[in-house]
């Protein structure tokens, strides 16, 4: 279908649509009208991504005169890649109506891992891994060394790439990364290295949040964007976590150790080129007058420029200048860090500095500028040298033409540790401490440097493109965003989900058949009394609920005692009696089996029962739709550890900043996790499933009113404050209602699906539309 917004003629490829997606393309067009940035919450299951998708490729077609680029930053390969196949079907559309002048080139850029069709080098394991052996086959010295030795092995994907030049291009389209490793395979291209180079031409770019958030990618992936450009970052709910993870760094005495190995490794690569290149022995070696003076003009050929050899194919993580503003890029080098032997020197203090710090007895917490008070106090090594060592090793690592990079991790961290207490002097903390208190008998010393203020690393993209949009279907209560990421939206909206029926039942459990409250509250989450309630929730529920379950826990540990728990009492035995149980673990491979073992048995009719953790990897990328999910029990409300030293401390800034306070962050923080993990068990209007808020403190109205509009919508009164057995009773009629057949006609009558005669008529101001 296709219908107007003010000038703007949308192509829509469905024959209806819902009315909260029309609503969301009327305010996500205020916004690009305005050329402002904008924070939209739309509810789960509602299509999202398409009216996004046909809105903003729809105005671009509507204002030739002005190109609008989209970049739209997913969290996973899976999003990706599903998002790329709403394109595609969209974009199948455009060209049928329009014909090819509505041509598009829309590709997904990813990690080589993803994307290499190098069986030599995809084989390697890790992502560090790939990087290295792919530097190893395509650096420009490994090639140049190659054509007198054909026994130097080089990619043949890569090789034929660079040959082609210029006729390396890709055909108009939309490339998932399964496309992309097709057609480099099909030309015998390197898909990766044809991926960069196409990012700048292409219509549309799907990537992940790092490649425009961690300033140590986004200086090289993202930097020619224009300012014209339409930046999405969908499912946004945690973007200031993911903000803050990409300005904070830990280290360890096993850090120090591979850093002291790198630096010792180095030393030995500098003697190695100087040899190789100029015949030269390091003076520590040889003190001849006549090497010294050749040795000095080497090290200042070694260091002079930041951007030497910027045109080599290096990697993703290591390339850019981290956190450095455009005013610091444009100077020089400090001069007692260009000489090559002096920057090991500085460098081998500092971790030797570190290494003292992290002998400390007792908690230590300063900031940055004390921290570089002390570091130039006590080794000598002043904020301007700190500030360029991740600039600085990179140009050495470049010059010694080291290709396995994945083995210099440990020095990359130190060098990144370095730059960002040089750069900035606010928004964080330095904190050491030498056990983990949950586990004070084992030492553990650790330093971190914990950014606290989101606003650091998104500043720049909201500062560059003209319109951000900000949306997710858990991103209530909307308007602590604008603080936590410092900006002014210029349109901010939460929508309601319309429905034909009612297939959401939200349920507030606050208490067992016995009338013992139930909570993970501090002081109640380990009685036995709470344990044994939830284990007779879920096990009255798994008698009732058909296909899958799936229940969500506040942590690992808390999990871990509670099914320990549950074991010894014998109620999992009984569980185990009605539906298989799967876990999450912390191992990504593990859980992949158990979710696939879990899908298995909801499709052979046995279901199955799913224990999973909030903040986890399922709470945040696997939907439990249809017969994988008609039930999801929260069991508690997710607060963060609150004793946590750097939880403590982003309050303490936050409060000081911002004057939010600790309670409404919180709470906050908690509210957002726990709909993001309900929200997995209902993907489309035509699903159905229950969502039990299992914890007392969700009846009070200041913890509930954080929740999604479109969850409270459909939590009644009477939901609020129930007992297990109560709980079950409403699920028995619940389940009943839901088993009849579902009539989809009955959405075009009550007008919760609408035709494009019914948006003509609106549009035209005929008939009464609610959203």
């Amino acid at each position: 279908m296709k219908f107007q917004i003010e000038d703007v003629t949308v192509y829509f490829p469905y024959d209806n649509i819902y009315p909260e997606q029309y609503s969301y393309m009327v305010e996500l067009k205020r916004a690009l009208d305005a050329k402002g940035h904008c924070l939209l919450e739309m509810p789960t299951g509602t299509g999202k991504t398409i009216a996004l998708l046909s809105l903003i490729t729809s105005y671009v077609l509507a204002k030739p005169s002005n190109p609008v680029k989209l970049l739209y930053c997913t969290r996973t390969v899976h999003e990706m890649e599903k998002t790329l196949a709403e394109l595609r079907f969209l974009h199948d559309y455009q060209v049928k109506e329009l014909g090819p002048s509505a041509r598009i080139l829309a590709l997904g850029l990813s990690s080589r891992k993803n994307l290499c069709v190098n069986p030599r080098v995809v084989s390697a394991k890790g992502r560090d891994s790939v990087d290295a052996a792919c530097r190893k086959l395509t650096a420009s010295w490994v090639r140049a060394v190659a054509i007198e030795n054909p026994d130097i092995p080089t990619c043949d994907f890569f090789e034929n790439y660079d040959k082609a030049a210029s006729d390396a291009v890709l055909p108009p389209g939309v490339y998932t990364l399964q496309d992309l490793r097709a057609f480099g395979k099909q030309k015998g291209w390197c898909p990766y290295f044809l991926a960069r180079r196409m990012v700048q031409f292409a219509n549309v770019v799907v990537y992940s949040y790092q490649y425009l958030l961690d300033p140590k990618v986004a200086g090289v992936i993202s930097k020619e964007m224009q300012r014209e450009t339409v930046v999405v970052f969908d499912e946004a709910h945690n973007i200031d976590n993911v903000c803050i993870e990409a300005l904070s760094v830990n280290v360890r005495t096993q850090t120090l150790d591979g850093a002291s190995r790198n630096l010792s490794r180095m030393s030995q690569e500098i003697e190695r080129f100087l040899h190789k290149n100029f015949g030269i022995i390091p003076p520590e070696r040889r003190l001849k007058a006549t090497d010294a003076g050749r040795l000095r003009a080497e090290y200042n050929r070694l260091v002079d420029g930041l951007a030497q050899r910027g045109d080599l194919p290096t990697g993703d993580t290591w390339l850019a200048n981290p956190a450095l503003p455009d005013d610091i890029l444009k100077e020089a080098v400090p001069g007692n860090i260009r000489r090559a032997e002096h920057f090991l020197s500085v460098l081998r203090r500092f971790v030797q500095y570190l290494k003292g710090r992290l002998q400390a007895e007792s908690v230590e917490k300063e900031g940055p500028v004390t921290f570089v008070a002390s570091v130039n106090s006590q080794v000598g090594i002043d904020q301007k040298m700190l500030k360029f060592c991740y600039d600085r090793l990179h140009s050495l690592m470049l010059t010694l033409e080291i290709t396995d990079t994945d083995e210099f991790l440990h020095i990359q961290t130190i060098c990144d540790l370095a730059t960002l207490v040089g750069t900035y002097t606010r928004g964080f903390s330095i904190i050491i401490e030498p056990f983990d208190e949950r586990m004070p008998h084992i030492p553990d010393p650790v330093l971190q440097l914990c950014c606290h203020d989101a606003s650091l690393a998104i500043k720049p993209v909201f500062e560059r493109f003209q319109s951000v949009v900000i949306t997710s279907g858990t991103l209530s209560p909307i308007d602590l965003y604008p603080l936590l990421l410092n900006f002014n939206p210029v349109v901010s909206r939460s929508f309601t989900m319309s429905l034909t029926r009612d297939c959401i039942c939200p349920m507030v459990l606050t208490r067992g058949s016995d009338q013992l409250p139930v909570s993970t509250k501090y002081d109640l989450r380990s009685d036995p009394g709470v344990e044994k309630n939830y284990g007779k929730l879920l096990l009255e529920m798994v008698s009732v609920v058909p296909d899958g379950v799936v229940c969500f826990f506040v942590s690992y540990s808390y999990m871990d005692g509670i099914v320990n728990s549950w074991h010894e009492s014998g109620i999992l035995k009984e569980i185990m009696q009605r539906k298989l149980v799967f876990i999450e673990t912390q191992d990504v491979v593990e859980t992949t089996l158990a979710l696939d073992n879990y899908r298995r048995a909801c499709d052979c009719g046995r279901g199955a029962v799913f224990f999973s953790v909030a903040r986890g990897k399922v709470a945040e990328g696997i939907d439990f739709d249809r017969h994988y999910g008609r039930l999801v029990i929260m069991f508690g409300i997710p607060f963060q550890y609150t004793l946590s030293r750097i939880l403590l401390a982003r309050l303490e800034y936050l409060r000081e900043t911002f004057q939010i306070k600790e309670g409404d962050f919180l709470t906050f923080d908690a509210l957002r996790q726990a709909a993001q993990c309900v929200g997995r068990v209902i993907r489309s209007k035509a699903d159905y499933g229950m969502m039990i808020f299992a914890d007392k403190r969700y009846s009070r109205h200041d913890k509930r009113s954080k929740l999604p509009s479109w969850i409270l919508s459909h939590l009644r009164d009477a939901h609020l404050n129930l007992s297990t057995d109560m709980a079950v009773h409403i699920a028995r009629e619940f389940l009943k209602k839901m088993a009849q057949p579902y009539d989809k006609s009955g959405a075009m009558g009550k007008k919760t699906l609408l035709s494009q005669e019914d948006l003509e008529k609106m549009v035209n101001g005929v008939g009464d539309m609610v959203f």
